[in-house]
């Protein structure tokens, strides 16, 4: 079940793991529109929720699920723990590095990191 919170002043959408599976960019848009609706500035997915391919980026589903939440300034957090995807490619362990300096796409291991990133940061999508 998706809530939304507030942390930091900061309004936050967090998906429950038990949602349909993000595979492409209807999906993205169906979280969107949920997020914006509910007034979120930030949608908070777990990772389990993502389809396989979003994590090979060579099948640039990533790419099309993040440009769709820079398109509609809803920030994106990919929440969990991806060593497994990560360990196989470099290309991705370095995405994640790049959108994790950004201010729109944050891969992050808990909710604890979540509250450090928006606590104080400023870095609002």
């Amino acid at each position: 079940m998706d809530t939304l919170q507030t942390i930091d002043d900061v309004p936050v959408l967090m998906c429950g793991p038990e949602g349909e599976t993000i595979a492409g960019e209807r999906e993205a848009l169906d979280c969107i529109g949920n997020a914006s609706y509910q007034g979120a500035e930030w949608a908070v997915i777990p990772v389990e929720r993502f389809d396989e391919a979003f994590f090979r980026l060579s099948t640039r589903v990533a790419g099309d699920i993040i440009q769709k939440f820079v398109q509609y300034r809803v920030g994106i957090v990919v929440l969990g723990d991806i060593s497994r995807h990560t360990a196989d490619s470099a290309a991705l362990r370095d995405f994640v590095r790049e959108c994790n300096r950004g201010r729109q796409t944050w891969f992050l291991a808990d909710a604890e990191e979540l509250r450090e990133r928006l606590t104080g940061s400023g870095t609002r999508a």
